[in-house]
């Protein structure tokens, strides 16, 4: 009997033990964070609310609550960037080293500047074979996000512009992403309903009427973070 005691102890040990191994999810072997590299533009950088409120950083933290340790990300955004522009961006960053996560939210400047679907697919899709290689080739560490609707915040209604003619456009540029992305294996991360609710509640949108509020990113972050995990 105290054998069997025994026994059932050390297999009740070797289960414990597992779903420990189980929650650190594919961590480095040397113990260190995994990194993170995040290609944007304003809704990436953050226009408009802390740094620590920006969808990347709260990305970060809210995967640091699912025991999945992440190091700073290194960003490479700014605001009113369209697709060409981020290429330039990236080389001249000349990065060497791959990355264990990448995010890739870009179009939404060229949906303002009234550029091209045909050019928005084709360097959207050099953009995200790039992002691939960054990750190591491994298309499992690469996450894209949907355009958001800016047609319904204050700015946008104020714009002079057609808020229902900005939607369809941020649709087609969307469809144009969501196509590509599939297409290549990678996970897409659809945003865009959701941040049509800043028509009703100005919680989700930052002080200068136009960009997404803390609040709003933290949304993004969730559901990002709901992806990185599943790829892990």
């Amino acid at each position: 009997m105290k054998f069997l005691t025994v026994l059932f102890s050390f297999c009740l040990l070797l289960a414990c033990n597992k779903k420990t191994e189980q929650a650190i999810i594919d961590m480095p072997q040397d113990g260190t964070a995994l990194t993170y590299l995040a290609l944007g533009d304003s809704y990436t950088i953050g226009e408009a609310v802390p740094q620590q409120e920006s969808f990347p950083f709260q990305l970060v933290t809210q995967l640091k609550t699912n025991n999945i340790a992440v190091a700073k990300p290194k960003v490479i955004a700014k605001t009113g960037w369209t697709t060409d522009e981020l290429q330039t961006a990236i080389k001249a960053e000349n990065i060497i080293q791959n990355y264990d996560i990448v995010t890739l939210l870009i179009g939404v400047n060229n949906q303002y500047r009234g550029y091209s679907l045909d050019t928005y697919c084709k360097e959207f899709k050099e953009l995200l074979n790039t992002a691939i290689s960054f990750a190591g080739k491994n298309k499992k560490r690469v996450f894209v996000v949907s355009i958001p609707d800016w047609g319904v915040t204050p700015f946008g209604k104020n714009s002079g512009r057609n808020i229902q003619t900005i939607a369809s456009e941020i649709d087609a540029f969307n469809a144009i992403k969501k196509e590509e992305t599939l297409a290549a294996g990678v996970s897409y991360t659809e945003i865009t309903l959701a941040s049509k609710n800043a028509a009703t509640d100005l919680t989700l949108v930052a002080k200068d009427g136009l960009h997404p509020s803390g609040k709003m990113y933290a949304e993004w972050a969730a559901k990002v973070a709901v992806a990185v995990k599943a790829s892990f």
